[in-house]
């Protein structure tokens, strides 16, 4: 065996299981709206305990909530009172304050259990805007039936009626931007989808985005 090959054997061998997975957790933006209507589960809920569950190799967190509000999951679970995650942020677990905030929190039920993580949209509510808490009392679920179409860079185009483009990456980042902030893709009455602009002021920053 060669001196090089050793080496490699010895740094690879060297490296502990936390450091291969350290930054392995990689999501893509995604607007409310995508979040909401992909999800099982949507509800405004303050933190009230915690408790790791020692199952796999880093564990599981355990959050015990108090439900607020219920956007969405009415058939699937219509009252949560546990949110589990991955203990660990590599694995794209989620930490939460314990009884500081109120939070909304979406996520996808399995084996009767909630699952939300980084790549689900969670955020504290008092940072919504006020477009947010309409979307996702009423507007979010009337354009479930519409596709978000992401543009990373220009030129982009809608391919089909049911689009929106959403250009938020080309200024920001992902959830941060305007469309994000304050703006729906809802099924006209034409029958196709398009921009609806919540309680905000126009934004002449928006790109190639229809806005009714």
């Amino acid at each position: 065996m060669s001196v090089w090959l050793s080496f490699l054997l010895v740094l690879l061998c060297s490296w502990s299981l936390s450091d291969l997975v350290a930054e392995a957790c990689t999501c893509l933006p995604i607007h409310p709206q995508d979040a909401f209507c992909n999800s099982d589960i949507v509800i405004r809920a303050k933190v009230v305990g915690k408790k790791l569950m020692k199952d796999g190799p880093f564990g599981t967190m355990r959050y015990t909530v108090k439900q607020m509000k219920m956007y969405r999951g009415f058939d699937k679970m219509p009252q949560v009172q546990y949110i589990y995650t991955e203990a660990s942020e590599s694995l794209c677990g989620v930490k939460l304050e314990v009884n500081k905030y109120q939070y909304l929190i979406t996520g996808r039920v399995y084996e009767g259990k909630v699952y939300t993580g980084l790549c689900n949209l969670y955020e504290k509510w008092d940072r919504l805007t006020l477009s947010q808490r309409k979307g996702l009392n009423h507007r979010y679920h009337l354009g479930c039936g519409c596709k978000i179409k992401p543009c990373y860079y220009l030129p982009c185009f809608v391919t089909s009626k049911n689009e929106c483009l959403w250009t938020d990456m080309l200024s920001s980042i992902g959830h941060s931007g305007s469309q994000s902030k304050h703006y729906a893709c809802i099924r006209q009455k034409e029958g196709y989808c398009s921009w609806y602009r919540g309680w905000a002021p126009p934004d002449k920053t928006i790109i190639n985005a229809t806005d009714p």
